[in-house]
């Protein structure tokens, strides 16, 4: 469609199923329908999505390489009255994914941003790992080198998410296991597709596994926060009171949700504690 003469244009980005296709809402259908340009990493990927729902949309390819030249060229669409919408080839975009330099651009120059809420391959991996998700960070992909990977995991008092390549996992999971065995995680591969799989339990014994099994496909890795990082300073003694109050007769699970409140030291953290010391 034309953007009638004196309309404000907008860039409205559009989360994508990050493996089955059915995973998108309609008014991701709605917006993909009535942009007058698709922006996408891969037009090819896009095109089937948008043939499994028949509709069709003048699409343009943006990514990495292109990214800064084609964010100029859209955001003076957008100045002219174009929408334009942003996919990523899976899930949200921006989220490891390139549209930052857009979105920025379109601020820039006062462009409405429109933002529709729909699949994430992080949040789903976040949930499905069962680890706790009161507190939790996203990182992106984990670095190559040992040190910056362990500065970014080692202590960690929270949840940390990220993705990782099925080349590097077993390395990943092996260094895990070597500095801290117990480390509670979760693989998560192939999310939402036919061949998904969900592996949770301990460092050393994920590192087992993937030796002997290879893994394959598109991952996350959810890492549970250390162990030691609930056994110092404060969280040392969040625990302490946690199993004062458990011994005079509270309920372990609603003491940890008070003190949790009171302490700011995370109830799932607080109750790991007490159970590693056998409260």
């Amino acid at each position: 469609m034309s953007p009638a003469p004196g309309e404000a244009g907008r860039l409205v980005v559009c989360p994508t199923p990050i493996g089955n296709l059915e995973d998108v809402t309609l008014r991701v259908l709605r917006a993909l329908a009535e942009a007058d340009v698709v922006a996408c990493e891969d037009t090819r990927r896009t095109r089937t999505l948008l043939e499994r729902h028949d509709i069709r949309a003048r699409l343009v390819s943006f990514h990495e390489h292109n990214e800064d030249a084609r964010a100029a060229e859209l955001t003076q669409r957008m100045r002219r009255g174009a929408v334009v919408a942003l996919v990523a080839d899976a899930g949200t975009p921006l989220v490891a994914d390139p549209g930052f330099v857009l979105l920025a651009e379109a601020l820039r120059a006062g462009i409405d941003v429109e933002v529709l809420p729909g699949p994430s391959a992080v949040i789903t991996a976040l949930v499905a790992s069962g680890l706790p998700a009161d507190r939790w960070r996203f990182v992106g992909f984990l670095p190559r080198g040992r040190e910056a990977l362990l500065a970014i995991v080692g202590g960690a008092r929270e949840t940390i998410v990220a993705f990782e390549s099925p080349r590097r996992l077993l390395h990943t999971l092996e260094l895990l296991a070597e500095r801290e065995a117990e480390r509670a995680l979760a693989v998560c591969r192939e999310l939402t597709k036919l061949h998904e799989d969900v592996r949770r339990g301990r460092a050393d014994d994920l590192a087992t596994h993937f030796r002997a099994h290879p893994a394959r496909g598109e991952i996350v890795l959810v890492i549970g926060a250390a162990v030691a990082a609930a056994d110092d300073g404060a969280a040392q003694d969040a625990v302490s009171a946690l199993e004062a109050l458990v011994s005079a007769g509270a309920r372990p699970r609603a003491a940890a949700a008070a003190l949790a409140k009171l302490t700011g030291v995370g109830a799932n953290q607080l109750y790991r504690g007490l159970t590693r010391r056998g409260g």
